[in-house]
């Protein structure tokens, strides 16, 4: 009879504070067959300070496909792995995902050992509404993919979550204003957990003016208002509409046809070749 395989156990890490890891993490760490982790190095400083003592291999974006497979052959083995990621969640914003979707392929059973998570702290300390919101995660490198998505989001009524980096801090913020307005509120939350812990509540106008003035640094959690429902209420005069329909009403308003059709795709947040299509497709 063939072995039972193993567990993937995803671990949440602390965010900063090494006092939030849970017992029960620390517990599934020391219990592991191996731990897969995202910077080797950070994870044993990690293990070292609780005196656990673990074999590890790394798992990352760039060794995702050969490591998953790797690691779904110690599972069908009958191991047992506990995934990390350098801080907080794993699978948020993370490959962790793919090795997920790779274990249920394989019929190997997952479970969580619940933590910190950087979105949910940064939101809960914002002062925005917390009833409703959508985690945005990255945002793309590429200028053109990061305005589409933030003008693909404009409109949403959810508080908006984002993560970023101090290098982008200050391109981000200028993106927000093009596509969000400088007047929507924003909480800028960093070193989170830690001892200069700092959660800045303002506008995206007021951050851009912030940031002028001083260096950003560290890892950053955004969080933004989302838009009113009045004012999505009144860009989204389209929602019933085909897109045939949409274009012709930006036309009878006297838009050229090109322009229109350009419109419209910023409207709807698709690429301006299948709004083309559509259109002379409904004609």
């Amino acid at each position: 009879m063939a072995d039972e395989k193993g567990t993937l156990y995803l671990c949440a890490t602390p965010i900063g504070n090494l006092g939030d890891i849970s017992a029960r993490c620390l517990q599934t760490l020391s219990a592991a067959d191996i731990i897969a982790a995202e910077d080797t190095r950070r994870t044993l400083q990690l293990l070292n300070h609780f005196n656990i003592k673990k074999a590890l291999t790394s798992y990352h974006e760039h060794n995702k496909r050969e490591k998953g497979e790797y690691i779904v052959k110690l599972l069908s083995e009958g191991k047992s792995v506990a995934l990390v990621t350098d801080a907080g969640t794993p699978v948020i914003s993370d490959p962790g995902e793919d090795l997920v979707r790779l274990c249920i392929e394989n019929g190997i059973t997952v479970t969580s050992v619940p933590g910190a998570v950087a979105g949910i702290n940064a939101l809960i300390l914002s002062g925005l509404p917390s009833g409703r919101y959508a985690f945005e995660g990255f945002l793309s490198v590429n200028k053109k993919n990061r305005r589409e998505h933030l003008e693909s989001i404009k409109h949403d009524t959810h508080t908006l979550i984002f993560y970023e980096a101090p290098h982008k801090l200050r391109t981000t913020l200028e993106d927000m204003k093009s596509a969000f307005g400088g007047d929507r509120k924003i909480a800028l939350a960093r070193e989170m957990t830690k001892l200069h812990e700092e959660i800045i509540r303002t506008t995206i106008d007021g951050a851009i003016e912030l940031y002028e003035e001083k260096s950003p640094r560290g890892e950053y959690v955004l969080v933004v208002e989302g838009a009113k429902k009045d004012e999505a209420a009144d860009e989204n005069f389209w929602s019933d509409m085909t897109v045939k329909e949409h274009i012709d009403k930006y036309i009878a308003d006297g838009m050229p046809q090109k322009e229109a059709i350009k419109a419209t795709a910023n409207d709807r947040g698709l690429p301006k070749r299948e709004v083309y299509s559509l259109y002379h497709m409904e004609k």
